[in-house]
């Protein structure tokens, strides 16, 4: 019972570290939504389609020397956070797409509240990112095997 509690204490740290950098950073070291580089949308505004964002982002990541993976955040139709992994080249084992997304569109939104938001990517999110999901509220996950019914982020292994 003991070591249930302390290992669900130890997981819900660990699922905040990537986030302490952010709470240090002094103000001018983060960038507004208008000095972000514009992100490119897809014609067709399909669950397929941004799905293939996230595969671009993917195979972006794989062609610079990266682990394999993307993810985009959609509100109303329109992506408003991407990300691709970036562990490898800035050696930062918390630099996963998905959590880079959700960064860039609470960014670009202004807001760490994205339950009006959805997230396609293109793996399963692991722990660390299923919690930064969670806390930003994002409304539905969406991957290659769930794209119809997607799922809803959620804390624990």
């Amino acid at each position: 019972m003991q070591f249930d509690r302390d290992r669900r204490h130890l997981l819900s740290a660990l699922t905040l570290a990537p986030f302490a950098s952010a709470w240090h950073a002094s103000p001018a070291a983060a960038q507004s939504a208008a000095e972000l580089p514009s992100i490119a949308q897809p014609a067709d505004r399909t669950k397929a389609a941004f799905l293939a964002r996230a595969r671009a982002l993917r195979d972006e990541a794989v062609r610079e020397g990266d682990q394999a993976y993307g993810a985009v955040v959609v509100r109303d139709g329109v992506i408003v956070g991407e990300g691709r992994n970036y562990v490898v080249l800035q050696t930062d084992p918390t630099a996963h797409s998905e959590l880079l997304a959700v960064r860039d569109a609470a960014r670009r939104l202004g807001t760490r509240d994205l339950s009006q938001c959805e997230v396609y990517s293109t793996a399963t999110p692991c722990a660390m990112c299923q919690g930064a999901l969670f806390w930003a509220r994002v409304r539905r996950v969406f991957t290659e095997s769930t794209l119809e019914q997607g799922f809803v982020p959620r804390l624990g292994c």
